[in-house]
């Protein structure tokens, strides 16, 4: 009942939503970009997790044992003492192997020693282990939390800590060794996990645990666990009859193979497309940062003596080079030609990932009809606040409330570019948009995105960041570089303490594009998670929780620091606000600790709740400080960007409502091998959320990594579903009154409290009432998005 009441609240709340809606603007949160749930004990394609975030941009998918002493400087802070967060017998193998990182004894994982010759034999000895662990265990267990849970625990946090270290690896230092090698173990490691998930012993022993008269003494946060692990062993196809079961494994083993080359695609059809340019005219209107970034690029591919002033260059599609020629490149054949490269990434040759989609469909689609669903979609619901028919209800009336505000955008666009003697003005077409919008936002609100760059050096914003975290949350977040091994030079550790100086969690923090071994997005995840069951001493204290987050931004170059643009910094924001959900989490029962047993159309919530302080005056005045000069940006500048957050809101609406629409007609109405193709999906979807009409030859599905490499398939929705709790969360504080310091940190406590303290624990919906006292309203969306007065 409480769920349907939110999903009331949201639909009367887009009903409203005459004009403009704002983008939530996040770079990926996903398997493959933002993707980030929580792991189930019973779900296979839950380890490991990571949330990418929402496509965003109206031309632009971006969505981003030894102690090792670093001998990088860090930009941000100071140094520290090591302090260890981690038991480190739980993060051991029962087989010590001296020669193998994998399986030796560590603290934190060993990021910089493990190569893709550790990957076979060390996963396949670990799976040995677990294997034998599990036996075990389904030899001893009982229908109680020490001989049921506690155990299952430690075997599912052996499998995450290890499988996560070589998966995130494989994201941030990708080769064709790695890749390999963890394609030889994969069907190993989902193998076992189908068996965990599949265990009858396990599943008759939580239910036993829900029948039996202590269940109402139990706490909440074990009610849930108990719950949602029955319900996920049934989704993983625990009361199969063997037959049945044997086909529905050898389904999830091959979506699970797919998934990977799908992701593996999209990076190399990324990687392929390079564009040298000699002639400086051809690329006439790229910002300094783009030219310098560009010949940077040719360095690394060669032309040693590249410069940003006299060439050559290399343009790229990885996200900083492919935004800077589709905003600001004057010569329109070469936003023609990065356009068309970008939108058939992964569609042609041996990257074609045409075939990977309609397999992944099919194979989703049997799923399902195994388990008595009519589609994916309604397996993927089982699992979060809405239903199939409120997700869509939902998206058509934002489509509604977004259309006549698109229309608007366009007309504006060609009148601007019409008044300005554009030759294109009457023909324009999509790599027209991008250039074309940022031309008029410079007019409308004298902003230029590129001039702003140099008031957010990424020092200062981390800075900044890390003093909003102080005042809000009552934390103290220092360098901690050298305490932990990363896995490359440019990666940033970090320790999070609370007020009394004892650390409470740490995180890395890996900022810049590396577009040879790097997927593209931002996203967070977890590398440990707070755990009792898990402590280093044995009980008397939890395991604390370890994050990294990830970005794409343009690096460093030359002798200036990274200058990030206005939406790199509201990215930054947004990863932060995940992290500090999994790292200010006071549930001590690891299994709903921090972000995992979060229903994922709520796991938004803290991370579009920070993008909010990127507008607070104080805290983004705080931030930006001219990387030279250290002169503050100018009042009227700040004002401006306040102006524009809501520009051409109709339009990004629109685009998120699309992928949204797309993914759940793929996984409700298509019928893989029908009369209809995924492109045609494509394109009827598009009649209705598009002002201008797709390219026949559109192939963006092919690099939708969203839903078809990561955790988002049938749940795209999510991101505007968390929009109404996130603006509803923050006008708490604007109640209590932003420019009052002591009301916004006793509000922020509150936060802390309830929403990242108590995890999964308890029902998102129940939480967020814990903090605002009351259910969500679509007040504060409606203000932000500047369709009601303030």
């Amino acid at each position: 009942m409480r769920h349907e009441c939110l999903v009331s609240v949201l639909l009367i709340a887009n009903m409203l939503m005459a004009t403009r809606l704002t983008l939530t603007l996040s770079l990926s949160r996903s398997r493959s970009i933002l993707k980030r749930t929580s792991p189930s004990i019973f779900n296979p394609n839950k380890f490991p997790k990571s949330l990418p975030c929402p496509l965003w941009s109206s031309s632009f998918s971006f969505c981003i044992d030894q102690l090792h002493k670093s001998t990088s400087s860090n930009p941000f802070t100071t140094t520290c003492s090591f302090s260890s967060p981690l038991s480190s017998s739980s993060m051991a193998a029962s087989s010590f192997d001296d020669s193998n990182p994998l399986l030796q004894d560590f603290v934190f994982p060993p990021f910089d020693a493990v190569e893709p010759k550790h990957v076979r034999p060390g996963i396949r000895a670990l799976l040995n282990n677990l294997e034998r662990d599990l036996e075990e265990l389904e030899r001893t267990v009982e229908p109680s939390w020490p001989k049921l849970v506690e155990p299952l625990e430690k075997i599912v946090d052996k499998l995450s800590v290890v499988w996560g270290l070589v998966n995130h690896l494989k994201s941030v230092k990708d080769s064709s060794e790695l890749r390999s090698a963890i394609e030889d173990v994969q069907a190993d490691k989902v193998k076992f996990q189908l068996r965990l998930g599949q265990s009858k012993p396990l599943y008759n022993a939580f239910k036993a645990i829900r029948e039996s008269p202590d269940w109402q003494t139990l706490s909440e946060a074990r009610k849930r666990i108990v719950e949602n692990q029955i319900k996920e062993a049934v989704l993983n196809g625990v009361s199969l009859e063997d037959d049945k079961r044997e086909q529905f494994n050898k389904i999830e083993q091959e979506l699970e193979r797919l998934s990977e080359k799908f992701g593996e695609n999209v990076l190399d059809a990324t990687k392929k497309f390079e564009k040298l340019i000699t002639d400086k005219k051809e690329i006439e209107g790229l910002p300094a940062t783009a030219l310098g970034l560009a010949a940077q690029s040719a360095v690394s591919k060669g032309h040693e003596n590249a410069t940003a002033e006299n060439g050559p260059w290399i343009i790229t599609l990885d996200a900083p080079s492919y935004i800077a020629v589709m905003q600001h490149a004057r010569n329109r054949s070469l936003r023609e030609e990065v356009y068309r490269a970008y939108i058939s990434r992964a569609s042609s040759g041996d990257l074609d990932n045409t075939e990977l989609i309609e397999q992944i469909l099919k194979l989703r689609l049997e799923k399902a009809k195994l388990l008595n669903y009519n589609n994916y979609a309604e397996v993927s619901m089982a699992t979060k606040m809405a239903t199939v028919d409120k997700a869509e209800e939902l998206l058509e009336k934002l489509r509604r409330a977004s259309w006549d505000a698109a229309v608007q955008d366009m007309e504006d666009l060609k009148k601007f570019s019409k008044d300005e003697g554009a030759s294109e003005a009457d023909d324009l077409t999509h790599w027209d948009i991008s250039f074309w919008s940022e031309r008029l936002r410079e007019s409308k609100y004298d902003i230029n995105e590129e001039e702003l760059r140099p008031f957010f050096s990424l020092p200062n914003v981390m800075d900044g960041l890390f003093h909003l975290a102080k005042t809000l949350f009552g934390i103290e977040i220092e360098q901690a570089d050298g305490l932990a091994p990363v896995w490359n030079k440019d990666v940033k550790f970090f320790r999070v303490k609370d007020s009394s100086g004892s650390p409470v969690a740490y995180f890395y923090f890996d900022p810049y594009s590396r577009p040879s071994e790097k997927r593209q997005g931002a996203w967070m995840d977890e590398v440990v998670a707070r755990s009792r069951v898990l402590s280093p001493d044995g009980g008397n204290s939890s395991r604390l929780p370890v994050a990294h987050m990830v970005c794409n931004q343009t690096p460093p170059v030359g002798s200036k620091p990274s200058l990030m643009t206005f939406r790199e910094v509201e990215t930054v924001f947004h990863e932060f606000g995940h992290a500090l959900q999994h790292m200010l989490t006071k549930e001590d029962e690891g299994l709903v600790a921090g972000i995992r047993g979060i229903e994922w159309d709520a796991v938004e919530l803290p991370s579009q709740f920070m993008e909010n302080w990127c507008y607070h005056k104080e805290t983004l005045m705080g931030i930006a400080k001219h990387f030279e000069t250290g002169e503050t940006l100018p009042e009227d500048v700040y004002l401006k960007l306040v102006a524009a957050r809501t520009y051409r809101a109709g339009t990004l609406s629109l685009r998120q409502i699309k992928f949204a629409t797309v993914d759940l007609e793929l996984h409700t109405k298509y019928v893989p091998g029908g009369p209809e193709s995924i492109y045609d999906v494509d394109r009827r979807v598009s009649e209705k959320t598009q002002v201008i009409p797709p390219l026949p030859e559109d192939r963006f599905l092919c690099s939708f990594s969203h839903i078809f490499a990561g955790g988002y398939a049938a749940g795209y929705y999510s991101y505007k579903w968390a929009e109404v709790l996130s603006a509803d969360a923050f006008s708490a504080f604007e109640d209590a009154g932003l420019d009052n310091n002591k009301a916004v940190k006793e509000t922020g406590h509150k936060f802390r409290e309830t929403i990242l303290a108590l995890g999964g624990g308890k029902a998102p919906l129940e939480v967020f009432v814990q903090f605002r006292g009351r259910e969500p309203t679509p007040d504060a969306l409606l203000r932000h998005n500047g369709l009601i007065a303030a």
